[in-house]
């Protein structure tokens, strides 16, 4: 997790260094709904690379968003969730949610 000292100033700016790439929002927006496995979110998110899932992924954990579940079976399975932290992060997608459809519906 980041210090204070090296977030922006600005508490936008701090959100957005947080969650701001598509693949960060659409990760947790999944995860809002229950945890999901790599290959799964893999699967749902159509076009992103395994290397950036996996960087979005371990950066979203250093940054307390998400916690990943290492279940001690062979082969080992392994669960992504959102965090305490990150389930705090539903208004905001909820509000991005109600934002993308009232703009949808506002073009002819």
């Amino acid at each position: 997790m980041k210090t204070k000292a090296e977030l922006p100033e600005c508490p936008v700016a701090t959100t957005v260094s947080v969650i701001g790439s598509k693949w960060k929002l659409l990760i947790i927006r999944n995860l809002l709904v229950r945890p999901w496995r790599f290959n799964e979110l893999k699967k749902d998110l159509d076009g992103i690379s395994q290397k950036v899932l996996t960087d979005s992924l371990r950066a979203m954990e250093e940054d307390g968003i998400i916690i990943r579940t290492v279940y001690p079976e062979v082969p080992p399975r392994v669960e992504y969730a959102l965090s305490e932290l990150g389930e705090s992060m539903r208004p905001i997608l909820n509000a991005m949610q109600q934002w993308g459809t009232d703009y949808k519906n506002t073009i002819l």
